[in-house]
């Protein structure tokens, strides 16, 4: 066999695009991936939220100090019977053992209760010294407990955060920073507001625990009347975010009465009255030492 070094022709492997182009295509490809997935997830957030584990919104309430007590406290009496009455309702809500409760005492003239990221429940004088027996008291928890346990509170943060925390799974570095600048913008984790349809949610949630645990929900509408004085009065008050979102007392008032009638018993039904000490509980113990 004759051996030949045939000439190779200029050019052969030039290409006859700038290198730059198939640079910048797989560049935009990656990139246009990339916003198509954040995209997606941003528009299922509220979805999304339900799957974030409760441990994570927890976790994310330690990293901020924005109104949540410090672990490790010893809790005041008041606190004592609203935590145990809470976890007699969440096991009526069926709610899951992950979903730890905190119920914390606000010493505040402000008519208002609300629940938010991490299982916190928190309880206001103003409101408490409202309500007459603890059925009332009940309803409260049980509507806050409710929004806790549909992840009303992580899902009303924003895509933002639900985002970081799904991006958290993949990369914990990049997702805490996205978390914590969320979280920096929005003002902190007690600055919540849920939807009408939330709302509503919780109210009937509310309602059937009562309906199991009591037997009736005589009392649950007295909180939803305290509620309406205070919405009558709100030119001279301070009013809470409570009332941000929130379905009319009126109309919230009427559905209690209907739910009632739909569950009629045969045999009269009283609520419970409150502990003795309830009304000295109200009052913190440097105010007594002081007086």
């Amino acid at each position: 066999m004759e051996y030949s070094n045939p000439k190779i022709p200029e050019g052969i492997n030039a290409s006859t695009q700038h290198p730059l182009k198939e640079f910048f295509l797989l560049t935009g490809g990656v990139l246009g991936g990339v916003l198509i997935v954040v995209v997606v997830l941003t528009l299922l957030a509220d979805r999304l939220a339900v799957y974030i584990p409760f441990e994570s919104e927890m976790q994310l309430v330690t990293r901020v100090t924005d109104g949540i007590p410090a672990e490790g406290a010893e809790p005041l009496p008041i606190e004592s019977y609203l935590n145990g009455l809470a976890d007699q309702i969440a096991a009526e809500e069926g709610l899951p053992p992950e979903m730890q409760l905190t119920v914390h005492y606000v010493d505040d003239d402000l008519v208002n209760a609300f629940a938010t990221l991490g299982g916190h429940i928190f309880m206001f004088r103003g409101l408490l010294e409202k309500l007459p027996n603890e059925n009332a008291v009940a309803m409260v928890l049980a509507h806050e407990i409710a929004h806790i346990k549909y992840r009303h509170p992580i899902r009303s943060m924003g895509r933002g955060i639900i985002f970081g925390l799904a991006i958290t799974m993949v990369s914990s570095t990049l997702g805490n920073a996205m978390t914590d600048q969320v979280l920096a913008n929005t003002g902190g984790v007690t600055v919540l507001k849920f939807s009408r349809d939330q709302e509503r949610e919780a109210d009937q949630t509310a309602l059937n625990a009562l309906y199991r645990r009591y037997g009736h929900v005589d009392g649950a509408d007295l909180l939803f009347k305290v509620l309406q004085q205070q919405e009558r009065e709100g030119e001279a008050l301070q009013m809470p975010e409570f009332f941000s979102t929130h379905p009319l007392s009126e109309h919230r008032i009427d559905d209690i009465h209907t739910f009632q009638a739909e569950h009629a018993t045969a045999t009269d039904v009283a609520t419970v009255p409150l502990p003795d000490q309830f009304v000295a509980w109200l009052i913190p113990a440097e105010t007594e030492k002081t007086d």
